[in-house]
């Protein structure tokens, strides 16, 4: 593995760890946020924390790094619904300027496609090419 994806793999472990944190220290943010049609607005929160936690503890550790980054897309891929649901709901968030929730839409896709980097097996290089 390069440097430089060792280096982008920990930065984006580094990152969930600490919004799933972020769950927990501010867990009245997240709870704001949730659409109306799902349960139990507090524990998701908790479980989405501990999932962030959870996974991007994965991409530090290299036999789950894999596994973890698999977890983070399906993760982007959910909170889609959060983010759309925000956007159409825009006057419940008057404190988000709407381009604001356009932008955490938008920037769900560079975060997938960066998880997505680390669900790729690495390329091993034959031991003959070795000199």
């Amino acid at each position: 593995m390069s440097i430089v994806k060792r280096v982008m793999r920990y930065l984006l472990g580094v990152l969930f760890v600490l919004a799933g944190v972020n769950h927990f220290i501010s867990p009245a943010f997240y709870t704001n946020i949730m659409p109306d049609y799902l349960p139990m607005h507090y524990e998701l929160v908790l479980l989405s924390g501990i999932t962030e936690i959870v996974a991007g503890a994965m991409l530090l550790y290299g036999p789950t790094v894999r596994l973890g980054a698999w977890g983070i897309v399906a993760m982007l891929v959910v909170f889609f619904t959060v983010h759309i649901h925000m956007i159409l709901q825009a006057d419940r968030y008057a404190g988000v300027p709407l381009w604001g929730l356009w932008l955490r839409l938008v920037l769900q896709f560079p975060l997938i496609a960066w998880a997505w980097w680390f669900t790729r097996p690495e390329k091993s290089v034959p031991k003959e090419s070795i000199a």
